[in-house]
């Protein structure tokens, strides 16, 4: 049994008189005139959207702890307002989903399953690794979330759909600023002056 399911099997010993009053697959009509299914079928997408997020959030946080080396303090920086700024973003994702009609995920065992990213394993790795794995989640995401956007347009939520929009932009631009701290002339270990 891995950690996950002991720990998820743990709580559900521990609560296990106490049933929620909905469970998380509950839904209902949503106030905003979207019919029922497509809205629902949306909100699983902005779920996944939203776990995915959390999950970047939390890796974004941890290299914001362990980052070292010359650059230190605008990696440092840099770190803290992305994961604030995924924050930000995924709150306002989760709120969209209870105006579609759904519960979105919150335990942090359920949101790992549901994401669709995944945190790189416990440890530090060399900062440009860490910044590649931020890389390709940012990639990922912002691959999921196009897709999302035109199917938010096509069933007429444009009201989910712009949400997407800003929160795509904001991953496009931390994916290019990653892009720029890859970059050939930057956070190279064992440089030495030229002489």
């Amino acid at each position: 049994m891995s950690v996950l399911d002991q720990v998820s099997k743990d709580l559900k010993d521990r609560f296990k008189e106490e049933d929620p009053m909905r469970a998380p697959d509950w839904n209902e009509e949503n106030p905003i005139g979207l019919p029922h299914e497509q809205a629902i079928g949306l909100a699983g997408e902005l779920d996944r959207h939203q776990a995915s997020m959390f999950v970047m959030f939390h890796q974004y946080q941890k290299h914001h702890w362990v980052v070292e080396g010359p650059q230190f303090r605008d990696l440092h920086l840099y770190l803290e307002d992305s994961y604030n700024q995924i924050h930000k973003d995924l709150d306002a994702i989760a709120e969209r989903l209870t105006v579609l009609g759904a519960l979105p995920t919150a335990s942090p065992i359920a949101l790992a399953k549901q994401a669709y990213v995944a945190h790189e394993p416990e440890g530090y790795f060399p900062i440009r690794t860490m910044l590649r794995n931020d890389l390709k989640m940012e990639r990922t995401i912002c691959t999921m979330l196009r897709n999302t956007i035109g199917r938010a347009q096509e069933i007429g939520d444009y009201g989910t759909a712009t949400l997407l929009k800003s929160v795509l932009m904001n991953a496009e631009e931390r994916a290019h600023h990653l892009d720029h701290y890859l970059a050939e002339d930057g956070l190279r270990s064992g440089l030495s002056e030229e002489k």
